[in-house]
């Protein structure tokens, strides 16, 4: 064979690997838009399969959205930090501070205005934010991991302390609406919870896509030294978006509060990881600069899907933490191979 036709060979074999590779990439990139929602549609048929009688009940499709209803916010504030290429485990804990101080306040003022133990949840959450952020950025941390460790076991403590271990019930229908109320749309009582899930993601939606500092936000996740070069407030981004997140756990701690009617100290354990794997499921990536709040809502619902399928099949609880553990795992391994084909192409 001539060294002609060992060029051309060469040549053609090169090509293949250029297409295969693009191809891979484009396949990649297909699956990091819309995986996520194939994802709900293979659960929902899935469960559907398993209990058709049951699963598209009126009753048993609101209870998936009132169940995880406090999870939505909690993954949506997991979310902003996480497009950071940040995590904040202390969430859980924030949501239980924040149910308890305003339990606590009720118990110690019974005449205390509704509105204001409505609002408390909220400011402990934002504060309890804000330090982190102020902690991570002006005590220049290493990683946001040891921050909010540190105000995991801070904010359950501080909890525990002011109720003094024990729960606390008796809490205001008013101050228990947005947690256990119906709205009724058309005939059908949808949770007040929803309604309240979706006004927020929108909100959010907004600020992110539609805003100056959302889009430094993700120009920050993407590579923060060069978002720094660009002239962004990289200390001011990453403060609102702690704060942001503590914001959102306080108000998932006035849903728990709501819909169970008492503060107890044991509120929110776990739920971090949770939350994490919701976004890490609806597409976000620990790199930062990537995913959406869409895909965060349906990281969450994917999860509120596969416990309800378990439950509706008498599936042991400790399945369900299995099966969620393998599924991020292989999520955050595709992550992984979707860079290096980004990378090799």
């Amino acid at each position: 064979m001539c060294s002609s036709d060992l060029d051309d060979a060469a040549h053609v074999l090169e090509t293949a690997e250029v297409r295969s590779s693009s191809a891979a990439v484009r396949l990649a990139g297909a699956f990091d838009r819309y995986g996520v929602l194939l994802l709900v549609l293979v659960m929902a048929i899935v469960s559907f399969l398993a209990q058709p009688d049951i699963f598209l009940s009126e009753r048993n499709i609101l209870n998936i959205f009132r169940q995880n209803s406090f999870y939505f916010m909690l993954a949506l504030g997991q979310f902003i930090v996480i497009v950071t290429a940040g995590i904040d485990l202390s969430v859980g804990s924030v949501l239980c501070l924040g149910m308890m101080a305003s339990a606590v306040l009720f118990q110690a003022v019974p005449t205390m205005p509704w509105p204001v133990l409505v609002i408390v949840p909220l400011l402990v959450g934002l504060a309890a934010g804000a330090v982190n952020g102020i902690g991570l950025t002006k005590l220049h941390m290493p990683h946001p991991f040891i921050m909010t460790l540190g105000m995991m076991f801070i904010a359950r403590g501080v909890a525990n302390i002011i109720s003094g271990g024990v729960p606390i019930a008796g809490i205001p229908d008013e101050v228990r609406w947005v947690g256990y109320a119906n709205v009724d749309i058309l005939g059908i009582s949808v949770p007040a919870s929803l309604f309240a899930v979706i006004i927020t993601y929108a909100i959010v939606w907004l600020f992110l896509n539609h805003t100056r500092l959302g889009r430094h936000i993700f120009a920050i996740g993407g590579n923060p030294q060069a978002a720094r070069v660009s002239g962004v407030d990289v200390d001011r981004a990453l403060i609102v978006c702690y704060a942001l997140c503590g914001l959102l756990a306080g108000f998932a701690g006035l849903i728990v509060l709501g819909r169970t009617g008492s503060g107890f100290p044991n509120a929110g354990e776990g739920d971090e990881l949770y939350a994490i794997a919701a976004v890490i499921i609806g597409g976000a990536s620990f790199f930062g600069g990537r995913g959406t709040v869409l895909g965060a809502f349906a990281g969450v619902l994917v999860l509120g899907l596969l416990r309800n399928l378990l439950n509706l099949n008498n599936v042991q609880s400790f399945w369900q933490q299995v099966l969620i553990g393998v599924i991020i795992i292989a999520v955050v391994a595709f992550d992984v191979l979707r860079r290096r084909l980004q990378t090799a192409g």
